[in-house]
């Protein structure tokens, strides 16, 4: 008798053993999330920065599925069905591209119908945005903006007859570009030039052109000495850089608001220049930048 008791005994603290452990095992492997980029610089560099503050920051396990082809079209759905758990978004693209929306709202009015529309029809949460904008802009030597005065579109407008334009040709049959620009400040340039989207830099360098369209956190402003003007009409819609996450994800892990929160207007338009320079100018590795980054503003 004493002996079956003794087994008895032996068998439950088997069964304690082996549930406890598997619990163990269970919680370790669920706290993971899964943060995606899309594959070009800033986005690498975006998405290491939010890896960066989750794995420093909580005991959570990230798994990258940085450089994702085809970007947001693909992005979404994978967000959509759980693949994914947090990437960095653009609110004109959210508008523009996912909710198809037409028509342009200021960044404040566009991101509150975003944050709507998406836990409605997504049920994905976007956090507030990081504070630089990577809208497509006009830009000019800063010689040139310095020798005529040029600040704004409407500035570049006036001086517009006696200066050469370039940009790629889908730009000129797109109405968000070069017609809808015509349509709203009177451009009238002394010439237009098709010209492919990777020789742009090359050829106002060298004086062949006096203005470009360019994105504006582009890396090559930087080391060209350019001018972003400003489109004091608000033409090109916003393009605020912010954090999409399941909201799933923060139902499992609500500490990630508070973390990922402090992201909110810390990156001014120079800040991300800079950092895109130091990927594509200078060869630095993502990871290395954005940990450079959040070391230097403090975070980690």
């Amino acid at each position: 008798m004493r002996s079956k008791s003794f087994l008895n005994l032996l068998a439950l603290l088997l069964v304690l053993v082996l549930i406890a452990t598997g619990c163990g095992s269970q919680g370790a492997v669920e706290k993971k999330v899964v943060v995606a980029s899309k594959p070009f610089t800033e986005s690498y560099i975006l998405a290491e920065i939010l890896a960066g503050m989750i794995e420093h920051n909580t005991d959570i396990e990230v798994e990258r599925k940085m450089g994702i082809g085809g970007g947001t079209s693909n992005i979404q759905p994978a967000m959509e069905n759980g693949e994914i758990d947090i990437y960095p978004e653009y609110s004109g693209t959210g508008w523009l591209f996912v909710l198809k929306k037409e028509g342009v709202l200021d960044n404040d009015t566009m991101m509150e119908n975003l944050k709507q529309e998406y836990s409605a029809l997504y049920e994905i949460a976007w956090l507030d945005p990081y504070g630089f904008n990577d809208t497509f802009a006009l830009a000019v030597k800063r010689s040139l903006a310095e020798q005529l005065d040029l600040k704004t579109y409407t500035d570049l407008a006036a001086a517009s007859s006696t200066l050469r334009f370039a940009a790629e040709y889908d730009f000129y049959e797109r109405e968000d570009g070069y017609p809808g620009l015509v349509s709203t400040y009177g451009f009238a340039f002394k010439e237009t030039k098709d010209i492919d989207i990777g020789l742009k830099y090359e050829a106002i360098a060298s004086d062949q052109v006096d203005v470009i369209n360019v994105f504006s956190t582009d890396a090559l402003l930087l080391t060209h000495d350019l001018v972003v003007l400003e489109d004091d009409k608000t033409f090109f819609p916003p393009y605020y850089a912010a954090t999409l996450i399941r909201e799933e994800t923060l139902e499992l892990y609500p500490e990630l608001t508070d973390v990922l929160n402090q992201l909110v207007g810390v990156i001014s338009n120079d800040e991300m220049i800079e950092m895109n320079s130091a990927v594509d100018n200078d060869n630095k590795d993502p990871k290395v930048v954005a940990e450079e980054f959040l070391s230097a503003k403090g975070l980690i």
